[in-house]
């Protein structure tokens, strides 16, 4: 099931849509106000000392700007940046062939980094500490190593699941960074700004309104402008009014927290197995879901605000998913029922 506030599954379309709606400039770019900080002190530091950028780890849930922020340090730092993702790099040759195209100070951007292979791995350690390829040529008793010198280059990589990462790979990296979820405040600066570069106005209180149900994540935030323009240009209104986002955003089936129906019926499964941890694969399979999209795209938002806790048995529903459907918690209703 195809879902609008999905941060995981981005269309080709959408991507360029996104692209458009980037901050430009340092100065533009709103949240991760202490990623920022510390970026600036090292992109100034290497910018004096005339050197590459340390390589760089960001990890998190899915679309809180993590290529974004990339963009803006290979603007910062003058340099070129070329982008990849793990899954596109199947082999060891495809790793040198972009490796030995780069220049001296470029930016290599891989995306969800976890996924790449241990043959392709183990190319880059010699490079991201030595700066150096080294490529067997032949096999057998014939096979010989070849280094190449490559010149200082930053690998900036970006990951949704940093547990999955090799320990000896996430060490090489001089930087990690966490990205957090972010405020209603700030995604609502973000939507204002988007709007006036989709030319279609949007009031204080509809902003707002979309940053509330956007799940702390500025992709979601756009994907529901686009949304919500679109249910204001049908009606032919010059703005984003609150009223109108109210309708656009209860008829995509978002919610005032930002649930869609998938969230609800997560903690509505966990919640009928009255306080009992329940395991991701009776999960997956109860709601006919991939245990990966669980897990990615659905479990984040509800973890980092309470509404589930991970243990060691399985996933439980907290206290804040019973008030949130006014049902008692199961250890109230012991207490209860012991004191009658």
């Amino acid at each position: 099931m195809e879902r609008v506030v999905e941060v995981e599954q981005v269309s080709f379309e959408e991507n360029n849509q996104e692209a458009n709606l980037r901050p430009s400039s340092w100065d533009d770019y709103i949240g991760q106000e202490k990623i920022k900080k510390n970026l600036r002190v090292f992109i100034d530091a290497s910018k004096k000392r005339n050197e590459a950028l340390d390589h760089i780890l960001f990890y998190g849930p899915p679309g809180l700007g993590k290529t974004t922020l990339s963009y803006l340090i290979s603007h910062e730092m003058n340099s070129n940046i070329k982008i990849t993702a793990g899954p596109m790099i199947e082999k060891s040759g495809d790793l040198a062939a972009i490796l030995t195209n780069l220049e001296e100070g470029d930016i290599l951007f891989i995306d969800e980094i976890h996924r790449l292979s241990p043959a392709v791995e183990e190319i880059l350690y010699p490079a991201m500490e030595d700066y150096r390829l080294d490529i067997i040529i032949g096999s057998g008793p014939a096979a010989q190593t070849v280094k190449i010198d490559l010149p200082r280059f930053t690998l900036i990589g970006a990951t949704t699941r940093a547990g999955m990462l090799s320990n000896p790979l996430r060490e090489r990296f001089g930087m990690h960074f966490r990205m957090q979820f972010y405020t209603d405040k700030e995604l609502a600066k973000i939507i204002q700004k988007a709007s006036s570069k989709l030319e279609k106005f949007c009031q204080d209180d509809a902003s707002l309104e979309i940053a509330r149900r956007s799940r702390g994540t500025p992709r979601v935030a756009l994907r529901l402008l686009r949304r919500v323009r679109d249910f204001a240009e049908v009606e032919a209104e010059d703005e984003i009014i609150l009223s109108r986002c109210q309708y656009a955003l209860d008829e995509l089936g978002v919610n005032d927290k930002g649930f869609d129906e998938m969230d609800l019926n997560l903690l509505e499964l966990l919640i009928s197995n009255k306080g009992k941890p329940m395991g991701l694969s009776t999960i997956a399979a109860a709601l006919s879901e991939d245990e990966g999209t669980i897990e990615d795209a659905i479990e984040p938002y509800l973890l980092a605000n309470g509404y589930i806790e991970r243990t060691a048995r399985g996933r439980v529903a907290s206290v804040k998913s019973y008030e949130l459907f006014r049902l008692t918690p199961p250890a109230l209703e012991k207490k209860e029922e012991t004191l009658f």
